[in-house]
């Protein structure tokens, strides 16, 4: 039956492929995540009726060309490419990509969203832009000079947890990440401690937070909203907010 049963049937093995950073998975079970995804919304607008036998539609060569199997590819990439990200698993994101486009050409569903990490974006402007050529870069091993380096570790987290925020697979995304999170800030608290501010007030501190268990987007929260002053970021009030709300548990 076409319904929210289906969809979440549809989902599930493809949230492994993404927490997993499976790329073969992912290319077995993305096509037909696009088709219920991309035929709920259409029926949610009142463009189409449910079928009568309840079996979704294959997508047509022109809802393949844009539309919202656009939208929720890109989203959809998006979470794929920042999980590969945390992971330095480039070859995985290289097979996705080879496999979506012999597949369905260079303009496959989800294209855009895969250019923000593959692609040269000289000023990122969007918050896609961002995370993108953060996660290029973490894919390529190449690591920001030390005294730069934690910095660069408080920015990325961040947008990194606020698109998350934002995605269809935030589950799958904050997991890993908050993985991620421990490692770099642990590295924070032993290789960079000579490039953080105040060592005496910040490293206790982060070091405790440290001890936190829970792999989450309350220990993601709060690792960043301790880890700021250490990397003299002065938090703005709605950035504060947020990261307060989310590591309230």
């Amino acid at each position: 039956m076409t319904n929210m049963t289906e969809l979440a049937k549809r989902k599930q093995p493809l949230n492994l492929a993404i927490v997993y950073v499976d790329a073969e998975a992912f290319l077995e079970y993305y096509l037909p995540w696009l088709e219920i995804t991309a035929f709920l919304s259409a029926y949610r607008a009142g463009q189409v009726e449910m079928p009568a036998k309840g079996v979704t539609p294959a997508l047509t060569a022109r809802q393949l060309a844009g539309g919202i199997a656009h939208q929720i590819g890109d989203d959809t990439l998006i979470a794929f490419c920042m999980n590969a990200a945390t992971k330095g698993d480039k070859a995985a994101v290289e097979r996705v990509e080879a496999g979506l486009r012999e597949k369905f050409g260079t303009d496959f569903p989800g294209h855009a969203g895969l250019w923000h990490f593959r692609g040269d974006i000289a000023a990122p402007v969007s918050l896609d832009d961002h995370v993108g050529q953060a996660g290029k870069k973490m894919l390529a091993g190449d690591p920001t000079p030390p005294p730069m380096r934690n910095g660069e570790t408080w920015t990325t987290g961040m947008r990194f947890l606020e698109r998350a925020m934002g995605s269809n697979f935030k589950s799958e995304i904050l997991y890993p990440l908050a993985l991620w999170t421990r490692s770099q800030w642990g590295e924070v608290c032993d290789k960079g401690v000579a490039f953080m501010s105040h060592i005496e007030d910040n490293l206790p501190i982060l070091r405790e937070a440290l001890q936190e268990p829970r792999n989450d987007a309350a220990f993601i929260a709060n690792m960043l909203l301790l880890g700021a002053p250490a990397v003299d970021i002065d938090l703005q009030d709605e950035t504060q907010g947020l990261l307060r709300s989310l590591s309230r548990r």
